[in-house]
């Protein structure tokens, strides 16, 4: 079994939280503030404005926990993803939410196969990829996740090496809802698989780390958690 570092999802939670709660702070301010002007006599202006206020605070809290939620949904996934690789061989090492120059990583793993930052995804349409881009339902999402997992591996590999190790660092990106119609493929200089098909792909990887070299290289790792 691997060993693994940190706790998944934890941070998508903490971060989906507070994106999806504080509209409502705002509107529950601007409440209290109402009441304040009924209270100094203010009467039309303060009832004016907490009407206002409690219309505002119901629709924020409706999309926030419809955004939350989304969030959850992905810690959700995270976590999947990390209990497939705690299962990789003994030798490996699984950082969740690892931090690499101020940015957070879902999953980056270590081991005689190299180095790699995982960035997962949790979709629920059919993900392809088409004309070196990947489509939900045939769609642009809104944001690239190619893009996304190439810059947090050079983010990984720039964070190594300022801390001693130089090396590879391999950009994967995994859908744990299993969405991917390809199954796994290269494109755009990353590496897209089913959260299923981790456990062959790296059964058939070749060693290309010594056991001297990944212990300094988790050494390292672990005194940046």
């Amino acid at each position: 079994m691997a060993e693994v570092h940190g706790v998944a999802g934890e941070w998508a939670r903490v971060k989906g939280t507070v994106a999806g709660l504080w509209p409502v702070f705002l509107g529950v301010f601007a409440a209290g503030f109402a009441i304040a002007l009924v209270i100094l006599s203010a009467t039309i202006a303060g009832t004016i404005i907490l009407a206002g206020a409690i219309a505002a605070v119901a629709a924020f809290l409706a999309k926030g926990m419809r955004r939350i939620e989304s969030f959850f949904v992905g810690a959700r996934g995270e976590e999947r993803v990390s209990r497939i690789l705690s299962e990789l061989p003994e030798g490996y090492h699984v950082f969740n939410d690892y931090i690499a120059k101020g940015k957070h990583v879902d999953h980056v793993v270590a081991g005689p196969a190299g180095v790699f930052a995982v960035e997962t995804k949790c979709w629920r349409g059919r993900v392809t990829v088409e004309e070196g881009h990947i489509l939900v339902d045939g769609r642009l999402p809104t944001r690239a996740p190619l893009a996304q997992v190439l810059k947090e591996a050079a983010h990984v590999k720039q964070a190594l090496a300022d801390a001693g190790w130089s090396g590879n660092v391999t950009p994967l990106l995994v859908f744990a809802s299993n969405t991917f119609v390809s199954r796994i493929a290269e494109t755009g200089g990353a590496v897209v698989m089913n959260a299923a098909e981790i456990p062959a792909s790296f059964a058939a990887s070749r060693s290309v780390l010594a056991p001297d070299e990944l212990e300094r290289l988790v050494g390292i790792m672990e005194n940046n958690i």
